[in-house]
């Protein structure tokens, strides 16, 4: 599964796919694990300015959040834990969310959330060799992807993080190209436009139905030079 997104751009573009104007800090163009980025979650309202996660929290509005990609659980112990950790939680299986203990709490606490981008990136191994290549939507509109946030806190730092929720794709008519040979096929779990307010409102038991393969007709695969470059020919 990928670990360079592509940030949505121009900042226009926020109003129009997720209704609510863009944020107010500067995100990279190219976003790799521990790099700072945004994700959109509900607020919570009654909860108390250090624990934005408290479970009197009644979520009544949306807001951007500039957090780490790559998660680091409320169990890990130290900053530099959380630095080697996060690497390999930019993404996390939708099948185990329940009952992973790296995603369990944020699952349960409700603490789901939309990640904006244009674009993924995943490599094509069937030459022998990677190429990356960039898959966006066909219309080259935002896209919005599943994710789950954490606020990790330990000797006065915090870090707030993010990671992205991935479903099998090893039917998926274009995703089952990329990645390694013999090793299953992963994809970013993509909402539909009209499902962002109901994935974020769901009941935990019921968040699970929003988590599908996006039709890979919708979906437009392009090689580029190099990683974090447009895609060749544009």
């Amino acid at each position: 599964m990928s670990s360079h997104t592509e940030s949505v751009h121009p900042a226009t573009r926020y109003p129009e796919a997720f209704h609510l104007e863009a944020p107010t800090f500067d995100v990279a163009r190219d976003l790799w694990p521990r790099k700072p980025g945004v994700f959109l979650r509900l607020v919570p309202t009654l909860a108390v300015a250090d624990d934005p996660a408290s479970p009197t929290a009644e979520p009544v509005q949306r807001e951007w959040v500039c957090g780490q990609f790559g998660l680091v659980p409320p169990w890990v112990k130290s900053a530099s834990d959380a630095k080697l950790r996060s690497t390999k939680l930019v993404s996390s299986r939708s099948e185990t969310v329940t009952t992973s203990n790296t995603t369990r709490h944020a699952w349960l606490a409700g603490q789901r959330c939309i990640v904006p981008v244009m674009a993924f990136f995943e490599d094509d191994w069937r030459s022998g060799k990677a190429v990356p290549t960039r898959i966006a939507r066909v219309d080259g509109q935002p896209m919005g992807l599943a994710g789950l946030w954490e606020r990790w806190e330990k000797e006065g730092q915090v870090i707030v993080s993010y990671t992205l929720l991935t479903v099998n794709a090893n039917s998926h008519a274009l995703m089952h190209r990329y990645q390694h040979g013999g090793a299953e096929k992963r994809m970013p779990a993509i909402l539909n436009e009209g499902a962002h307010d109901a994935w974020l409102n769901a009941r935990p038991e019921k968040a699970k139905e929003f988590l599908r393969a996006y039709p890979a007709n919708w979906l437009l695969a392009n090689p580029v030079e190099k990683k974090g470059s447009k895609p060749l020919g544009i």
